[in-house]
């Protein structure tokens, strides 16, 4: 035997020992082809197992997931936990396991558009992640950026957002943008059903407090979110004049780019649980939260119902 053949021979030896060490790309744990239904945190994970059926309990390095059936549609249900990196992280997970064919998020938010009120339920066409900023330098003349910087958007003193880069597959580059637009298909079923959900939302917490004008839903606009809870009347104000967003979250917009990345049909439901520090008073979240969370469901369940198979 030659000494190149046995050297050959080594070698093929040797790449076959190192694949099967590699990990093999992963499978989906589940073929089915399932819509993900995302949450946040707890009062808005009770309301969608309360209209799930089927369910089966799973989890994932510690996130909560349910694999069921919302009005006959098959769904994995997943809560992501509260903030950016949490949304991110737990949507690239459930689109890595699952066969998922849509993504819909359903939960509260804080309001900044003044016409709407505690309780309104939003259903933003495009949503923008408005705390990726530049934190300006301050001069005499003022907050100035950085000399290849030039602002995309009014500030709020040393703050200028600006947009993401965004991969996408087959793309040589990756320009930056603001806003990711939700699926029009799914933004249509919504409005088809806008007008069917009014006189099913709930008035009244637990508690019986009840809201000051009956909720209502409103499809098209903007939300915005970022790593910030936001109880702060002037930057509300400046956020409803800069994005003429509807309503403001921690989630949203992270879900937003990974369902784009992944070429994945997306669309969001938000109740208001609060008005963002816009209120006369202390901020109503914790007052409002489970109402706005079971309205946002009933909602989403409505919309689920009518979405084609």
């Amino acid at each position: 035997m030659s000494s190149a053949f046995l050297s050959l021979r080594l070698w093929f030896a040797a790449f076959v020992l190192l694949a099967g060490l590699l990990p093999a790309e992963a499978e989906p744990v589940d073929a089915t082809p399932r819509i993900a239904v995302l949450c946040a945190f707890e009062p808005e994970w009770r309301a969608l197992r309360a209209i799930a059926t089927h369910m089966e309990d799973h989890s994932y390095k510690g996130v909560p997931i349910v694999t069921g059936e919302i009005e006959g549609k098959p769904v994995v249900l997943a809560m992501t936990g509260v903030s950016m990196v949490n949304a991110a992280m737990t949507t690239q997970m459930t689109l890595d396991r699952y066969n998922v064919t849509r993504i819909v998020v359903s939960g509260i938010a804080g309001g900044v558009d003044p016409s709407l009120n505690i309780g309104d339920i939003a259903v933003p066409a495009r949503w923008g992640q408005y705390l990726d900023v530049i934190l300006a330098r301050e001069t005499p003349q003022g907050f100035k950026l950085p000399s290849d910087d030039t602002p995309e958007f009014a500030n709020f003193g040393m703050i200028f957002p600006r947009g993401v880069r965004v991969f996408r597959e087959g793309q040589a580059s990756s320009p930056r943008q603001f806003w990711f637009d939700v699926d029009p298909a799914l933004l249509e079923v919504a409005r088809k059903t806008e007008a069917e959900t009014d006189n099913q939302l709930q008035r009244c917490n637990g508690a019986n407090v009840c809201l000051m004008k009956p909720p209502r839903v409103r499809v098209g606009g903007s939300g915005v979110s970022g790593t910030a809870f936001v109880d702060n009347a002037a930057f509300r104000s400046y956020t409803f004049n800069t994005f003429k967003a509807q309503v403001l979250d921690m989630e949203s917009a992270a879900i937003a780019h990974v369902a784009t990345t992944n070429d994945v049909p997306f669309i969001v439901f938000r109740a208001l649980s609060d008005l963002a520090g816009g209120g006369p008073g202390e901020n109503e979240m914790h007052v409002f939260m489970d109402l706005a969370a079971n309205n946002s469901a009933a909602v989403m369940r409505t919309f689920l119902k009518a979405l084609p198979d």
